[in-house]
C-alpha cells in the first residue's frame, strides 16, 4: 500500500478544467481513507444486503450527504425504502433467496419472518442554469457487498468490499462534496448509492420502477465501481476506464477534456453489462461505469481489505471523476453512436 500523504493531493495528469467549468477543489485523501475504512470496516459485517450491516452503512452515507448539503430525495430524509421478502426460487434446485417486491403492500403479505427491509442512499444538487437544471446527471455506486460468509484462507468470514464497492461509494461522496465546494453545475446532480447490486440489482431495478425523480429528465448515468486499486491496462496510477466506452460520445467527451481515461481494456469481460449501468443503458440513458479493477485475485474474497488500497491512486481517480461529472453536468450532453444503444 503506497504511504498515506498528508494534505489535499494534486493529481497529475488531470490539470485540465472542462470547457466553460471551474476545476473543482481536489479530495483529500486522508479523508477518503477515513471513509473507506469506515465503510469497509468489520462492524459493517460486509454491508450485504437488507441487514443490520447494511443499515449501518446506509446511515453512515446519509450522515455524509447531510454534511456535505445535499437535498434529500427518498421517502424518509435520503432513504429510499426498499421492501424485500425471501422469496422462493424459480428453480427447484436452489434455495430461496433475498428479493424487492413491488410494494410494501406486496410485502406484508410475505409472513414477518421473511419480510425484509433495503436502503438506498439519494441526495441531489439542483441544477444552477434555468435552461438545463431540467436535465439530470446520475452519479451512482453499490455500496452493498457479501456479509458473512465461510471463512476464507486464512479464516477470515467478513467479506468487507473495500474495492468492491467501498471505493466507488466513497467516490460518490466526494464527487458530490467537490462539486457543493466549487462551481454549482448547470443541470441537476442526483447522487445514489444503492443496495442490492450483488443479488441482481435489485436495489436499481426499485429505483427504477419508483423513480425519485422523472427518469425522462436523467440525460447520463456516472457509476463508479472498483477504483481502489491501479490498472496497468488503464495506464497505471491515477487512470481510469470506462466501460462501453466505444457505444456513446461520453468517454472521448471526457478524454477530450483532460480526464486520464481510455477505453475499458477487457472488453471479453463484458463489466458494460455488469454492474448498475446497464440497467439505465438499456433504457436509452447513456450509462457507463468508470473503474479500476485490474482483475485482482481478492475480487469476492474476505481479502478484499482496506490495507489493499493504494489511497493515492485512488483519490487521483476520485479527482479525475468529479472533473467529469462537472463536464457531465455543465457541457454538451453524450449521445449514443449509431448502434451503440443496448437493445
Amino acid at each position: 500500500m503506497r504511504r498515506l500523504v498528508l494534505g489535499v493531493l494534486l493529481v497529475a495528469g488531470c490539470t485540465h478544467a472542462p470547457q466553460g467549468v471551474s476545476p473543482e477543489p481536489r479530495p483529500d485523501q486522508v479523508h477518503v481513507e477515513h471513509l473507506l475504512r469506515t465503510l469497509a470496516h468489520d462492524s459493517m459485517e460486509g454491508r450485504a444486503t437488507a441487514t443490520p450491516g447494511a443499515e449501518r452503512a446506509a446511515r453512515f452515507i446519509a450522515a455524509e450527504m447531510k454534511r456535505i448539503g445535499l437535498v434529500p430525495l427518498g421517502d424518509d430524509g435520503y432513504f429510499q425504502r426498499v421492501p424485500m421478502a425471501i422469496v422462493a426460487s424459480t428453480r427447484a434446485d436452489r434455495p430461496p433467496r433475498l428479493s424487492s417486491v413491488a410494494s410494501f403492500a406486496v410485502r406484508d403479505t410475505f409472513p414477518a419472518p421473511v419480510r425484509r427491509l433495503g436502503r438506498n442512499v439519494v441526495g441531489m444538487i439542483p441544477g444552477s442554469d434555468d435552461e438545463v437544471s431540467n436535465e439530470v446527471i446520475l452519479v451512482m455506486a453499490h455500496y452493498d457487498h457479501l456479509g458473512i460468509r465461510s471463512p476464507g484462507v486464512e479464516g477470515d468470514s467478513i467479506y468487507n468490499g473495500a474495492d468492491d464497492d467501498a471505493s466507488g461509494t466513497v467516490a460518490v461522496l466526494e464527487i458530490a462534496r467537490a462539486l457543493m465546494d466549487g462551481q454549482r453545475p448547470k443541470r441537476t446532480v442526483v447522487f445514489a448509492a444503492m443496495t442490492g447490486e450483488e443479488i441482481g440489482l435489485v436495489g436499481t431495478r426499485y429505483f427504477i420502477a419508483n423513480p425519485p425523480i422523472s427518469l425522462d429528465r436523467v440525460v447520463a448515468g456516472f457509476e463508479i465501481e472498483m477504483i481502489g486499486r491501479p490498472d496497468s491496462l488503464a495506464g497505471g496510477w491515477g487512470k481510469a476506464w470506462l466501460t462501453g466506452y466505444e457505444r456513446s460520445t461520453m468517454g472521448d467527451m471526457l478524454k477530450a477534456n483532460g480526464i486520464p481515461i481510455v477505453a475499458d481494456p477487457r472488453p471479453d469481460q463484458n463489466f458494460f453489462r455488469r454492474s448498475d449501468n446497464y440497467a439505465f443503458a438499456r433504457m436509452g440513458i447513456v450509462a457507463h461505469t468508470l473503474s479500476t479493477f485490474n482483475l485482482h485475485n481478492d475480487y469476492h474474497q474476505p481479502s478484499d481489505e482496506a490495507d489493499a488500497v493504494d489511497f493515492g491512486h485512488m483519490t487521483a481517480v476520485i479527482a479525475a471523476a468529479a472533473e467529469a461529472v462537472g463536464q457531465l453536468a455543465s457541457g454538451p450532453r453524450p449521445a449514443w453512436h449509431e448502434g451503440g444503444k443496448p437493445e
